[in-house]
């Protein structure tokens, strides 16, 4: 099972972000861990500068805006 976390506070794009993922994942009928991290100094400590970040088992794999479906169907297969 993917671990993915939407690192980023109230903003729009994050909700959006957060949203896009879990519907991908019930659209393809996967099973993931998805988590929405607000705390700052957790933020700080993977490295994100632009939110909302997306880390996929501990890796950043995004930063700044709302990916595309398609990216977000790749990391999760």
């Amino acid at each position: 099972m993917k671990s993915v976390k939407v690192f980023g506070f109230s903003c729009a794009s994050c909700k959006r972000a957060y949203k896009l993922i879990e519907d991908t994942a019930r659209a393809k009928g996967l099973e993931i861990h998805l988590e929405k991290v607000e705390d700052a100094v957790e933020i700080a400590q993977h490295g994100i500068m632009t939110t909302p970040g997306i880390v996929v088992d501990g890796q950043v794999v995004y930063m700044g805006g709302v990916p595309s479906r398609s990216l977000v169907e790749k990391w999760l297969v």
